[in-house]
């Protein structure tokens, strides 16, 4: 959970631009293609649906995109099984998560697939190198 939270933080003291993202850049290699952003549920419940401005924990996987890798799964950098809260919509998590997980249900599993424009861009984040697509695999615990 360290690169999120790092992330989150960083946001959460103006490190994020507060602006709308551009369209994901042009890469090469098969671990960084350029890929559009993609919401997609995996387990769909008929529990309360998020909205922004709720605060959602949620449990998540997240892998370096990697078109090459068995469903795309690369390398494995981050995940939280206990939990993580934060508020959707208010900035406090990379935009891919603020946008991705809009209408998400109470125990559902969504996949998240977020172009570096949408997640750390350039500058990349611990592990993450820049220009990164990311995947997550996010379950919302609850609502409050």
């Amino acid at each position: 959970m360290c690169v999120l939270v790092t992330a989150v933080l960083c946001t959460a003291c103006g490190g994020g631009t507060g602006t709308s993202p551009s369209a994901p850049t042009s890469t090469t290699s098969s671990s960084n293609p350029t890929v559009a952003f993609s919401a997609t549920d995996l387990t769909v419940t008929t529990g309360a649906q998020a909205a922004n401005g709720d605060s959602l924990t949620v449990t998540y996987f997240g892998w370096l995109y990697d078109q090459a890798a068995s469903e795309n799964k690369g390398l494995l950098f981050d995940s939280a099984s206990d939990g993580f809260t934060f508020v959707l919509g208010a900035g406090q998590v990379i935009t891919g998560w603020d946008q991705g997980l809009v209408g998400i249900r109470v125990g559902a599993k969504r996949r998240l697939i977020i172009p570096s424009s949408m997640a750390y861009g350039a500058s990349g984040a611990g592990s993450i190198p820049g220009n990164a697509t990311l995947l997550f695999e996010v379950v919302l615990v609850s609502i409050q």
